[in-house]
């Protein structure tokens, strides 16, 4: 509580060894804060053996922007731009996009060399994230940095033209990075949907069973499915609910979202049930079409959860526009 009130309210509660979520709540006054951190840090002893908390700033309207960067042990760090990472429910993340519809390119240079000086400050070697919270006026607050590859990692690969994975073999194998900075650009916009193993009708209850019928749309120029699992497999309680990311690029934002709402229409899964209509129904909201997110869209959205009127119809007026430059 005495922290709290010297960083002034309202703050976000979060474990330390925390990740998904999980360990996390925000205060707006001491009740809240003591409240809070009781329920935080027995989740957190709960899920993590580990109570410790601590407090940070609650950023209002924030959106989650992070910036990939690529570092080998010849002292090169590169930054290969953002993404946009603010449409999550419950803290993990839905959709992701690159580039961000928010950012100018002045605020992307000094992301990106904040995150470059961070990976030089630690000698970090490898591929890795630095993610920022950023308000309103594009003021951007680092996060953390996720020392690894990330699920969202082909919407860069999409808009760069790079590799990752191949990168990253590359450096662990004591190789100078093949790129600099200024080899760095953007092609076109890309977008990926993480498509779960569970019933957005039910609150999102994870779906159990035997995939009887799966069939991704098809991989083109424009289309990507990466996945781990099979027809006939089982989706089972013991992992992550994931089935698939669908990523998809045009060369404008407006040509990526009508390709994957081609894409998610042709997703076909039987056997348990997807968030699909939930992903669709994103694609074609209003705010998410003009590019006005923050981590809070979800919830303000559908604060009584997502139902089936608010599955799309087949020619919502709000993406007529869109659906055309297919």
């Amino acid at each position: 509580v005495e922290i709290a009130n010297k960083l002034g309210y309202p703050v976000m509660l979060k474990a330390t060894a925390g990740g998904g979520g999980k360990g996390m709540r925000v205060a707006y006054n001491d009740a809240e804060c003591r409240e809070g951190f009781e329920r935080a840090s027995n989740e957190a002893r709960s899920g993590f053996g580990d109570d410790r908390m601590f407090a940070e700033k609650f950023i209002e309207e924030p959106r989650h922007i992070e910036i990939q960067v690529i570092a080998d042990s010849h002292g090169n760090v590169v930054y290969l731009n953002e993404r946009e990472c603010s449409l999550q429910r419950r803290h993990q993340k839905v959709i992701e996009e690159a580039p961000s519809p928010f950012l100018d390119e002045a605020t992307r240079k000094a992301m990106g060399e904040q995150a470059v000086a961070l990976s030089n400050a630690v000698q970090y070697q490898s591929a890795g994230t630095v993610e920022f919270i950023v308000d309103a006026q594009r003021n951007f607050y680092v996060l953390e940095m996720n020392t690894r590859l990330q699920v969202e990692h082909p919407v860069t690969e999409l808009i760069t033209g790079y590799d990752l994975v191949e990168l990253m073999i590359r450096v662990a194998d004591g190789d100078e990075l093949p790129i600099s900075q200024s080899d760095v650009g953007i092609n076109g916009w890309a977008i990926e949907s993480r498509v779960y193993a569970e019933d957005p009708f039910r609150n999102f209850l994870p779906s159990i069973g035997r995939l009887v019928y799966y069939r991704p749309p098809q991989d083109d120029q424009h289309v990507r499915v990466d996945t781990g699992v099979f027809e006939g497999g089982e989706v089972s309680m013991y992992y992550d609910p994931m089935i698939a990311k669908l990523i998809t690029h045009g060369d404008t934002r407006e040509e990526a979202i009508a390709r994957m709402l081609s894409a998610l229409d042709r997703f076909l899964i039987r056997g348990v049930t997807s968030n699909i209509s939930f992903l669709s129904s994103l694609m074609v909201h209003p705010r998410f079409v003009s590019g006005d997110m923050n981590t809070n869209m979800i919830g303000e959205e559908y604060p009584d959860g997502f139902h089936p009127a608010d599955v799309p119809h087949e020619d919502p007026s709000v993406f007529i526009s869109v659906a055309a430059s297919m």
